[in-house]
């Protein structure tokens, strides 16, 4: 898909940034070096545009896949998260996220060559949720795989490599809130809104 888009006075000239045998840390530098600053500022969003004049394809961030891709139309739904860790079966959870991960890629496969990719048709997942669940009242705890730092663990390493694979192009795995997110608040933000300062809310 790329190569359709880089122009040919491009593909004449092989670029550092389109060479494999490069580090990626150096193609990456390459890369954005090459990229102005609109450019640059267009592609901080979650649905990235392409770069036709750098063989760069549109890019969609935004996915999630907790328990499945089910906001895509129609998909294999599993347990929740919550109901997954009751398992206490990692390997079951890794082979759960393998079946994800496929069922994913062909709906961005069908989504690309269809001109249709949107939020939710993407590769890249906020998933997995591995925030420790202290307090019922927080309210997302069936997204977490419970109070234990050491299942959550297990469980996390589980998605990460069921979804991100390692014999053809992964789906990428975002893990999301850590720890900060679940921290009691006195009153209801969006959690864009909010500096979260790590350090000092465990210094205190």
């Amino acid at each position: 898909m790329c190569a359709a888009l880089v122009p040919m006075a491009v593909m004449g000239q092989r670029l550092p940034y389109m060479d494999a045998s490069l580090t990626p840390s150096q193609r990456a530098d390459d890369l954005c070096s090459r990229l102005t600053v609109e450019e640059k500022i267009s592609l901080m969003m979650n649905n990235s545009p392409a770069i036709p004049r750098l063989g760069i394809p549109q890019f969609e961030w935004w996915n999630e896949a907790l328990h499945g891709v089910g906001r895509n139309g129609t998909a294999t739904v599993f347990p929740v998260t919550i109901g997954m860790a009751a398992s206490w079966n990692d390997s079951l959870v890794y082979r759960v996220f393998c079946a994800v991960s496929d069922e994913a890629r062909a709906k961005n496969t069908y989504a690309r060559r269809t001109g249709s990719l949107a939020q939710y048709r993407g590769l890249s997942f906020w998933t997995p949720n591995i925030n420790i669940f202290r307090d019922p009242r927080w309210g997302r705890g069936q997204e977490t795989y419970g109070e234990d730092p050491y299942l959550t663990s297990r469980m996390g390493l589980a998605v990460v490599r069921g979804l991100q694979g390692d014999s053809y192009a992964p789906d990428g795995s975002g893990r999301k809130h850590t720890k900060i997110f679940s921290k009691k608040l006195s009153k209801k933000i969006w959690r864009l809104q909010k500096n979260a300062l790590p350090l000092q809310t465990l210094s205190r």
